[in-house]
Parts: structure tokens; C-alpha cells; sequence
């Protein structure tokens, strides 16, 4: 299912791609109480004369960085850029308790301490970060951007991009159960106790946040990927409160950068209809359209043609240059 999983075949032609990428580097930064854990990503070699722009990445809802995500930062960095890839606190190798708390205002500000620790790193050229997001992050980078002018380019993909339009397309009563266990971790935290969990995936008709017909195949498929023994993720339940109210598709109009929208056609978890919708507000925006489902974008051929895709954008839009000394 997997083609050039290591990620070390080129891509495209013309470019200052390596080939090669250094062994990663690992790193922790400062996020509001706690702290991030991070990957940096180095080509094997560069003219050390220059600032290189620097992508900053993050995995989707309950994802860390072990789950393809170096795959991307790989590909990024092969072709002559620093590249970044963290955990939000509560997931991976991160701090914070309890484990695999999913809080929006936490991630995002994880986001602004990535994006402000990325302009700090050796050789990072502070006026070229690129933001990556899929799926939940995908969502979190628009609302950054948004928020920071400096942002060079933003790449979305899968995105989601508004929570009322996930919620409406919940089963009626999964998306009541869901409420119910929501309600019991909300008491358990204000009393102190630990949470009343919920699962991330299962097949339709059981009580979990994603229950379309691919989504325990694909989100396990994920974990196959890298070998990794998978169990089905189970976050704290108070998370559904946020789900409604957040719609970062809608500051798309406020990203004033170069955003590209990675969008899956068949994407029954983050809808596809309402994204494009609200992508297509973006200023300087572009969308490239992939007939597969949410989860199949992370394998195999169509792995191999969005993240080309991807690398064509940044280089088009944020290219290595050599004029600007350290």
C-alpha cells in the first residue's frame, strides 16, 4: 500500500532538492505550561550562506508526529527546505496531563509557539515559515495565518474547516451518546476526577467521534503504516463542546499568504462541500482536488501526487533563494 515510505525519491525536476535528508534533529520549545516535543529536518547539504524557509507541521485530531507525519517533513526538506515537525501538549512526546486532552486554545497556541520557535531556528529564514496542517490541524493553520501576517504560505489538507457542519452530518443519535459521555467528563473535571473518555474511531453506528465506513480502516491503516500497534485512541469527552462553535474554515478570507487547499472529494469526516466553500474565500487561495476518501491521501500513489503537488506550490510561491545572510 505503501510507495517510497522513507521518502527518498524525487520529486519533480529543477529545484534545489538534495535527495538526501540529514538525520533529524530533536528538540522541546515552550508552550504556554508546558512544552512541545519536535523533529527539525535539515537537507543533507545547503549553502550555508543562506536563510532557508522553514515548514512548520502538525498531525490531525489525536495524531502525532510518529504517524506519517516525517514522511511530509522528509519530502519538504529534500528539496532544500527546514522543516518542523511537532506534538501538541497532552499527545506523543509532549508534557501535559491529562493524556490526549484535545483543547482548541491549547493547540492553537502550541501552533504560535511552533511558528515563533521555527523563526529562531538555525538557518530558518524568520520571514518564510510555511504552515502545514491536516485534517483538525488543518483547520488550526488558517486560524494562525489569520492571525500572523509573516506567515509565507499555508498548505491545508483534508482540512477541517467547520465544526456545525461536522456535527450536522453526525448520526442524530451517535452525536446524542456522544453528548451524554461529553457531559459526564465535563462533571469529572470539575470535581477533580479523572476522564470519561471516548473513542476517536469505530465503525458506523458505535458511539465515536469519527464513524464513517473508512475511518477505523484508515486511521488504522495509518498506524500499519509505521508499525506501530494500534489501539483506538480515546480522548477526553469534553471535547464535543468545542466541536459546534469551531469553524476556522471561515477565517480563510483573513489569510492573507498564499493557502493551498488540499481537498479530498469523497471526504465523508471533515466535509468536502463546505470546505471548498469557504476555501474559495481565501485572497490568494488555491484548491487541488483528489477523488479519494479522507484518509486514503496519506498512502500509496495519491501520497505520492498531493505531496508533489504540495512541493510545486511552496517552491512556486516561497523559493530557496541565497540572498539573505545569516
Amino acid at each position: 500500500m505503501l510507495v517510497d515510505a522513507l521518502g527518498l525519491a524525487a520529486i519533480g525536476q529543477g529545484s534545489q532538492m538534495t535527495g538526501v535528508v540529514a538525520p533529524r534533529t530533536e528538540v522541546r520549545f515552550r508552550s504556554g505550561n508546558g512544552e512541545c516535543d519536535g523533529w527539525i529536518f535539515r537537507p543533507a547539504a545547503s549553502d550555508d550562506r543562506a536563510l532557508l524557509p522553514i515548514v512548520v507541521l502538525a498531525h490531525g485530531l489525536a495524531g502525532f508526529k510518529s504517524l506519517r507525519l516525517d514522511t511530509y517533513a522528509e519530502r519538504f526538506a529534500q528539496r532544500g527546505y527546514l522543516a518542523l515537525a511537532f506534538d501538541y501538549r497532552h499527545f506523543g512526546a509532549s508534557t501535559g496531563e491529562p493524556r490526549e486532552l484535545v483543547d482548541l486554545a491549547r493547540q492553537l497556541e502550541d501552533w504560535r509557539s511552533a511558528v515563533a520557535f521555527a523563526r529562531t531556528i538555525d538557518g530558518a529564514d524568520p520571514e518564510k515559515v510555511i504552515l502545514w496542517g491536516t485534517s483538525f490541524s488543518g483547520g488550526h493553520v488558517m486560524v494562525t495565518a489569520a492571525d500572523d501576517d509573516r506567515v509565507a504560505a499555508v498548505i491545508a489538507q483534508c482540512p477541517f474547516s467547520d465544526g456545525l457542519a461536522a456535527a450536522r452530518s453526525m448520526p442524530r443519535r451517535t452525536a446524542l451518546r456522544l453528548m451524554r459521555v461529553a457531559v459526564k467528563d465535563q462533571v469529572a473535571a470539575m470535581l477533580g476526577r479523572p476522564p470519561v473518555r471516548m473513542a476517536i474511531v469505530g465503525a458506523p453506528g458505535e458511539v465515536a467521534v469519527m464513524t464513517s465506513p473508512d475511518s477505523l480502516v484508515g486511521f488504522r491503516a495509518i498506524y500499519d503504516a509505521v508499525g506501530l500497534p494500534f489501539e483506538i485512541p480515546r480522548i477526553p469527552a469534553r471535547f464535543m463542546f468545542q466541536v459546534p462553535g469551531y469553524r476556522p474554515g471561515r477565517r480563510a478570507v483573513d489569510v492573507k499568504s498564499p493557502l493551498l487547499t488540499s481537498l479530498c472529494e469523497r471526504d465523508e469526516v471533515t466535509p468536502a462541500k463546505k470546505t471548498e466553500e469557504l476555501a474559495r474565500r481565501a485572497p490568494r487561495g488555491e484548491i487541488k482536488r483528489y477523488d479519494v476518501g479522507h484518509f486514503d491521501i496519506y498512502f500509496g500513489d495519491m501520497f505520492e501526487a498531493v505531496v508533489a503537488d504540495q512541493i510545486e506550490f511552496i517552491e512556486r510561491h516561497v523559493p530557496i533563494g541565497t540572498s539573505a545572510g545569516r
